[in-house]
């Protein structure tokens, strides 16, 4: 009984792995190698059951022998809810800590970028735990390649904003440079308008699902609409005039 506490073993480190926009090919290498040596891999879980980021990581990578940990979250704003959420996530993620595992949790883009990964970051580092991030290819610099594009000049400064947040919408646009409109999702009708209202339809171009099999493509707004139904997936990237 003596050797209990010394036969302990470590705590595991907890990884937020950017596995990208959705091609397979866009995941780093050191993402690929974080997540062959962690033995568990954790990734959100829609309510159909639905693990995107999960089915991206394993085109790049063998997860052969891994012990896969579906995590479900909340698209409420409800921020009581959302909280809840993660602290059950993490108590998930918690018991392999605990057993001296470490966990890659993976996250769609770059784990920087509205990124669920680092909630749960937060709150396993508060409780006294290892936490790591291995950076991804965001999702709007993908979709900036995928319009053939650039985001910056040298003077040009670059806006990355939530497409959701109408109240703040007309303010954001009037700003100098490039905006990136993500995560419209539901407001995309309600986006459209404002981008009308300020003669910036011509000047944006918008991309769904990057990278992934449905990949939607819209260079031009002004000429080829977006549907109103675009998704969470959408990204709107809005150029200054030139």
């Amino acid at each position: 009984m003596e050797h209990e506490t010394a036969m302990k073993p470590a705590k595991g480190v907890y990884y937020s792995v950017g596995v990208g926009p959705g091609d397979p090919e866009l995941i780093t290498l050191k993402a690929i190698r974080t997540l062959e040596r962690c033995p568990v891999v954790a990734a959100p879980q829609t309510s159909s059951g639905e693990m995107l980021a999960l089915s991206i990581a394993k085109q790049a990578a063998d997860l052969t022998g891994k012990t896969i940990l579906p995590l479900h979250f909340t698209m409420t704003r409800d921020k009581a809810t959302q909280h809840a959420a993660h602290e059950t996530a993490a108590a998930q993620v918690r018991q392999y800590l605990d057993a001296g595992q470490d966990v890659a949790m993976l996250n769609l883009g770059d784990v920087s970028v509205y990124a669920t990964a680092l909630y749960l970051a937060k709150i396993l580092k508060e409780q006294g735990y290892e936490t790591r991030m291995i950076p991804g290819v965001t999702s709007f610099c993908a979709v900036a390649a995928r319009l053939n594009t650039s985001l910056t000049g040298i003077r040009t400064p670059l806006h990355i904003l939530p497409g959701g947040d109408l109240d703040a919408l007309d303010e954001a646009l009037a700003l100098p440079g490039t905006k990136v409109l993500m995560k419209s999702g539901r407001q995309m009708p309600a986006v459209l308008e404002r981008l009308a209202a300020h003669g910036l339809l011509e000047h944006s171009g918008m991309v769904c699902n990057c990278g992934l099999p449905d990949e939607m493509v819209r260079p031009d707004l002004s000429q080829d609409a977006a549907p109103v139904d675009a998704g969470y997936f959408a990204t709107i990237i809005v150029k200054e005039e030139e």
